[in-house]
Formats: structure tokens, sequence, C-alpha cells
């Protein structure tokens, strides 16, 4: 908070009845471009605030009335320190005003506060805007939107979250039309997953409202700060394909989603990574890939292994440097969806249940490095974390682990199990992929 400054002409009540009446303001300055004023009128005075405009002009505000003749109240009549108080709140609007920020005062909903919140998210070209968006649109505003932040209390919050968390997944459904959900999974992974996704949509709201408190549009951030999120949820549980399923759901895809599926397993990109990329991405010499934008906004190279260096040669082959390194087979780009029901289709003929995302083909490149040995660090640099926390949480427990190794080491075999006659079945040269 910034000091008072003191003024020995303006800060009682028996120095200012001393100043000479007059229609100038006395102003005693409090920043560089910045003064508190006092006009002195025959029955009492008022305070004002001025501060320099960018075009060398001033601008003027009323503050209040000086407590010259009653008691001040912190409202209406104010003394020498609540009168530089408001006018220091003044002046940090009309900055804030002047940077483009959102000066509203007043009540504030919660369908506002999460429109300001996408302005800021979207102006600071967040790669999380349009994941955010859909969240606030499809489980909060229809709920929420309404409710005035201030009058928000933790358990209606708390009601809300709970209530996510005992909803069914969405279906797809078309634009427009009424939301569609599926059938509900009341089997212990069914109520993680609710619960951790339940946990994200309340993280989206908590930031909408803290911005909001932060921008000044609440006085407390009490009641959200309250309410916690279901725990032991966000366990990771990482699904990757083994050396057989991959080769299988290669050979069952259509030529040119297969291009898209090996590019996949051979980099670690995202979905989004590999439709964005164009023949210039793709260094022969270095044997790189450049990831101009990856989802943490900044570029990254993947490294190639001598067989993705030769897919990737065998796409660019021929093609000029703005042209993408991978197209649909009528030629068109891949859309945001695309690869949904590829990849259903793929799983379905490779006989792989359940069926996976795209995603896990990210998860299948780092489990298999993990699995050889390579470490945390550089399985993070490969797929693009911001450190080695989230690759740690995903692929630790695969690396080679002296814990493991020891234990299997020292332990004696008890002899209290069947030998057995069954033994798994590897197909030749499953590790190369077609």
């Amino acid at each position: 908070m910034a000091r008072t400054v003191r003024d020995a002409n303006l800060e009682t009540r028996t120095a200012r009845l001393r100043l000479t009446i007059r229609s100038e303001p006395y102003w005693r300055g409090l920043e560089k471009g910045f003064a508190l004023g006092y006009r002195k009128r025959g029955r009492g005075g008022t305070w004002l605030a001025r501060r320099r405009q960018a075009d060398g002009g001033y601008a003027e505000h009323r503050i209040g009335t000086a407590d010259d003749l009653q008691d001040a109240d912190g409202v209406a009549v104010l003394d020498y320190g609540q009168a530089q108080k408001a006018a220091r709140a003044w002046w940090r609007t009309e900055l804030r005003h002047e940077e483009g920020h959102d000066t509203r005062s007043g009540p504030c909903t919660v369908a506002e506060a999460i429109a300001e919140y996408l302005k800021e998210l979207e102006g600071r070209g967040a790669k999380s805007f349009y994941h955010t968006r859909r969240a606030a649109e499809t489980h909060i505003l229809p709920a929420l939107g309404t409710a005035l932040v201030g009058k928000l209390t933790a358990k209606k919050i708390e009601d809300w979250h709970r209530g996510l968390a005992t909803k069914p997944a969405l279906a797809r459904s078309k634009p427009g039309r009424k939301l569609n959900h599926r059938k509900a999974d009341k089997s212990a992974d069914g109520v993680r997953k609710r619960r951790a996704t339940a946990n994200r949509i309340l993280t989206v709201l908590k930031a909408a409202l803290n911005h909001a408190w932060k921008s000044g549009h609440v006085p407390s951030d009490d009641a959200w700060r309250r309410v916690k999120p279901f725990r032991a949820v966000e366990t990771a549980r990482v699904r990757y394909l083994s050396e057989t399923e991959w080769v299988r759901l290669v050979n069952a895809c259509k030529p040119a989603f297969r291009n898209l599926v090996r590019g996949a397993l051979l980099t670690g990109c995202r979905y989004g990574e590999l439709t964005a990329l164009h023949v210039a991405d793709f260094n022969a010499d270095a044997g790189v890939l450049t990831v101009r934008e990856s989802k943490a906004g900044k570029p990254r190279r993947v490294v190639l292994t001598d067989e993705g260096q030769r897919l990737f040669a065998t796409l660019t082959a021929g093609k000029l440097g703005n042209q993408p390194i991978f197209a649909r087979a009528d030629g068109g780009l891949w859309g945001k969806s695309h690869q949904l029901r590829p990849i259903l289709e793929a799983c379905s003929r490779a006989k792989i249940k359940p069926a996976i995302s795209f995603h896990v083909l990210r998860h299948t490149h780092g489990s298999t490095l993990a699995m050889r040995g390579v470490p945390m660090g550089v399985i993070a640099e490969q797929l693009g974390h911001a450190d080695t926390r989230m690759t740690e949480k995903h692929y630790a427990h695969l690396a080679p682990s002296y814990v493991a190794d020891t234990i299997r080491a020292h332990f004696p075999t008890l002899g209290i199990t069947d030998a057995g006659t069954v033994r798994p079945m590897h197909r030749k040269r499953a590790n190369r992929i077609p």
C-alpha cells in the first residue's frame, strides 16, 4: 500500500481553515504526473485528483467532500488520508483503461468474468483458449452464468462441482443440437474419470474468478478458494501399444491415415502438430523435424530415427516447402477431429480393444523410450514437456528401476507356482513399422 504523502497545509482541518478561498485548487503531488487537490470554498472544500495525459493536458476528477464541517465517513466525506487513497484508486483505474483493460465497476456475473478471462487468454495467444472456452460454454455458463461473483458461496460451487462428477460423459453432437450423454460408466475407473474431468472444469472456473478478483470486480476470493478438488483422481494410467499392436494398427489403416499414424509413432508428436507440418519443417541433413507451434506455444525440434528419416524423406519428396507433409486421400487438409473415426475403424480391423485415441500413439512413443532406458530429461525434450515432472508422472514407472532389479535379483524362488505350458507368441521383426 502506498504511504500517505504529508502536507502541512492540507492534512488537518485547522490548516485548511487558514487557506485563502479561491477557485484554483491547492495541489499536492503524489506521483509523477499525478496530484491530489483541495478547492477551498466559503462553506467547506472539495477533494480533487489530477493526472497528466499523453497529449500533455490534465484530466481532473472530483473525489469527494473534505471533512471541514463534519466528520469523515470514508464515502462522501473524506479526510486527507482517505482522499489520497480514493485519488490513487481513480488513478489506477484510469491507467488500466488506457492500457485497454476492463475497468467496469459494480456487480459482475460469472458470465462476465468468464468473458473477460477468455479475452485475456486470447490476447496472449494461450493454446488452451479453445478448450477453456468449450469447457465454460458447456459446463459452467448454463449452471452459473447468471450468478453474481460476489454472491457465490462455497456450498453453491461445491454442489455444482459434485454434480459434474455424477453426470455421464458427453457424446458428440452436431452444432446447435441438444447435448447427448453417453451411457453412465459406474465402474471405479469411470467414477475416477468423471471426477478428474470435474476437477479440470473447476480449475477453469477458479481461474476466471481469480482473474475477476485481481481486476477488482469482487472484494474476496474466499468462496472458491475453500472449494477443494476431488483427491486421488489424476493417477496416471498411460495406455500404450505393444510392438505387435502397433504393427497390426499400422497395417489396418487406410494409406493416407497410415502415414499420419506412422508419423505419430515415430515422432511422439500430437495430432495437431503433425497436421500443421510443412515440407520445410523437415531437415533431412540434421534428421530433425521443427514443430513451429507446440502446445506450450514455443517451437521445438523432434529427433528422427533412421526409420523416421526414411518416412519423412518419402513423404516430402517432390513437394514444395510450403506444402503440408500429411494430406487426406482427397488432397485436403486434416481437420481438428478428422482422426476420430479413422482411428476407431483401424482399431476395429486390428482387433485392438478397447479402442485407443490418436493421443495414445504419442504415449506409445514416450513409453517405448522409457522402457529402453532413455533418461526422463531426454524424453521430456523429445515430447516438448516444459520440465520432467509430466514426463515422470506418465513414464517413470516404465523405466528400468534399480529397486525392481534389486528385488528380483535377491528374492528367492519359492517354488509355489505352476510353471505351466503357456508361452506368449511373438511375431518376428515386430519392432519395425512397415
